[in-house]
Parts: C-alpha cells; structure tokens; sequence
C-alpha cells in the first residue's frame, strides 16, 4: 500500500483482496483523454462540432520487475516479488476478466479508478539477466448493468386502464452498482487487523465479522490476539461455489 506522502503506483484485485506496489517507478506514466465529438457539414454555417461525451481515459506505462536489490526499487526486500509473481498476478487477474483498480500517488496529482487491462507485453534482454521488462496498457471501466424496465398502465378519467398505445408509461428502476469483489477461499490478516477488518475487505461490510468466526470456530476469548499471517477461511468463498 501507498505511504502517506509518498510517490507510487498500486494495481490490487477484488477490491484488495490481492494486490501489489510497482517496484521501480515508471519514468513516464501516459494519460489520455480525449473526447468524441462529431462534426457536420451545414450550409450556410460551415463545419460543426457536436460534443458528445468524452471516451474513456487510458493510461499506459512501461518499467520493469527487477530480479536484484537495486537502489532504485522503491519497495521494501521483503515485500518485493520475484518476476515471475508478477506475470502471474497480471495474467490471473486478466483472465478473470474482471477490472483491477489503478491507484497511482504523486506531488501533483491522486488517480484511483477501476481498469480493464487492455495490452500486456514483456520481455527479458541480455544485459540484465532476471529483470522483466514492461509495457502495461489500461482503459477506463465503466460498472454497467441491465435496468429492469416495467410497463405501468395509465388510468384513464375513470379509473379504468387505458389500451391506447400512448397511454403506457415505462418505470425502470437502477440496478445498484456491481461489485468488482470477488470472494476468496481464503483470507490472511495482516498487522493490526482482525475479524472486523477481515470482513470489511472481503464483503465491505465488518460487521458480518460473525459469520467467519464462527466458520473457523474463534472463540470470544481469542479475537484480540489473533496472529499476524492467520488464514481464515471465508464462508461463501470460490470453493464453497
């Protein structure tokens, strides 16, 4: 995760269920956002351009997974993968064929929305044995969902419903907004949390902590001293699918 006042960029999955710091910091992190206006022909007026709204915004960036302890690498020894994790992460989560989120910190600016991975491409060059290099393209996800439409027909002066065409009304009604969490089997806390924490992550909502105490039988008397590294099993997890 991204210190207070520091300078990075973390890609996580499942609402941080996984996720990880990009070890070396890009030299150039590329933004795009443009729009998509139409322009017309009119006579007597000439060209126009009808604005419409604005196409979904990509980033795309470029480093590498280094397989050594440089004095560049921005995340501590022992939080730093070898390259290999991180072309599996990148992999899985892309086959999920769900967004991960992008959450990128600097002096000047904060950018913390879901993605799609559009482009993934690596490669390993002599010179510098271990190191992946790479090239990550992003696009802007849109949480979408079918609305439920429902045909009310209007009364008439008396009361009656009316059969004419232009007397039906359409009702629909918003579905909430998806969830981009995906379930685990499995959770491990990590410093300073507990089963409150580990619920909030999982489901968003703590306090449904219950369900996984009594999933893995914690009694009362163990919730405040539970271990760092713990894994919990979850209730309604991909296994239990």
């Amino acid at each position: 995760m991204i210190t207070a006042g520091g300078y990075g960029i973390e890609l996580s999955f499942s609402n941080y269920a996984d996720s990880f710091l990009i070890p070396v910091n890009p030299d150039t992190i590329e933004i795009k956002e443009s729009g998509d206006g139409k322009s017309y022909t009119v006579a007597g007026l000439g060209e126009i351009n009808v604005i419409k709204a604005p196409k979904l915004t990509e980033i795309s960036f470029s480093g590498i997974f280094p397989a050594h302890r440089y004095p560049f690498v921005i995340v501590k020894e022992d939080e730093r993968l070898e390259p290999q994790h991180y072309l599996e992460k990148i992999r899985q989560w892309r086959e999920r064929k769900r967004p991960i989120r992008f959450h990128a910190v600097s002096s000047t600016y904060v950018i913390d929305m879901p993605m799609s991975i559009e482009r993934f491409e690596w490669k390993e060059e002599a010179g510098s044995p271990g190191d992946i290099q790479y090239e990550l393209s992003l696009k802007k996800y849109t949480f979408y969902a079918a609305k439920k439409v429902t045909i009310v027909p209007k009364a008439d002066s008396t009361g009656t419903s009316s059969e004419q065409e232009d007397s039906v009304q359409l009702q629909s009604d918003d579905p909430p907004r998806p969830d981009e969490r995906e379930i685990p089997d499995t959770y491990a806390l990590r410093k300073g949390e507990g089963l409150w924490s580990a619920a909030q992550r999982v489901w968003g909502d703590g306090s449904r902590y219950p369900e996984i105490q009594e999933y893995n039988g914690i009694p009362d008397a163990d919730l405040r001293r539970l271990p760092i590294g713990l894994v919990l099993k979850i209730p309604g997890g991909e296994a239990d699918a």
